[in-house]
């Protein structure tokens, strides 16, 4: 009969560890499946809207799913090395770059004047982009829509990318909120930029109006 001291010495191991190793099994296998459950959500996220993404656009991804789940990058990059997956390098849109160099954007005419103020409430709706440093964690963006004579934030999307897709999805946020309370006659104030001067936000606002 093989002595266990004697094993332990010649795979290298110590007697406590290899007790040790013994009395943790059940701990191990709760938690493999934890991981197996929150790579799921992982693979849920990573195929959201049809594009996969890295850590970071998962972690976001996460954050807006109902309910919102919290996990750490750290964890989601464990997790996703360890089933192997990985998301490619996308390269660039040439149609968004032929778009850019033919001008295809549209810009609205100025209406307001900046008198942004007297038209009251749900009359007038500011919205725009912005950027969110939070200490370690990386930069996201943040596109809001306000209501001018209010200043009541009406809705709001974080996104680790700057594509147009959260500046819809705060569109769509607004209408699925607000909508009872907008008319025909509400105007959308932005500024000229790619996002708000695209094919794709002006003709969801028009499909909104």
């Amino acid at each position: 009969m093989l002595n266990i001291a004697w094993l332990c010495a010649a795979a290298g191991v110590s007697r406590s560890g290899y007790y040790h190793y013994l009395e943790t099994k059940d701990l191990r296998r709760q938690r493999e499946e934890q991981d197996q459950k929150d790579f799921l959500i992982i693979v849920e996220a990573y195929r959201f809207r049809g594009y996969n993404k890295g850590a970071r656009g998962i972690y976001m991804r996460l954050l807006h799913m109902a309910p919102p789940v919290h996990m750490n990058i750290k964890k989601i990059r464990r997790l996703m090395n360890k089933y192997r997956l990985f998301c490619p390098i996308r390269k660039a849109n040439p149609y968004q770059r032929m778009a850019k160099a033919l001008k295809t954007n549209n810009v609205a005419p100025n209406l307001l004047n900046r008198e942004f103020e007297t038209h009251g409430p749900r009359a007038v709706l500011l919205t725009d982009i912005t950027y969110i440093i939070n200490g370690k964690a990386p930069r996201c963006y943040m596109s809001t829509i306000i209501d001018a004579c209010t200043k009541e934030l009406l809705a709001w999307v974080l996104s680790e990318s700057l594509e147009i897709d959260f500046v819809l999805e705060t569109v769509n946020q607004l209408v699925k909120n607000y909508g009872i309370s907008l008319t025909a006659e509400t105007l959308i104030n932005s500024d000229q930029g790619s996002h708000y001067t695209s094919i794709k936000f002006i003709q969801l606002i028009k499909a909104v109006n």
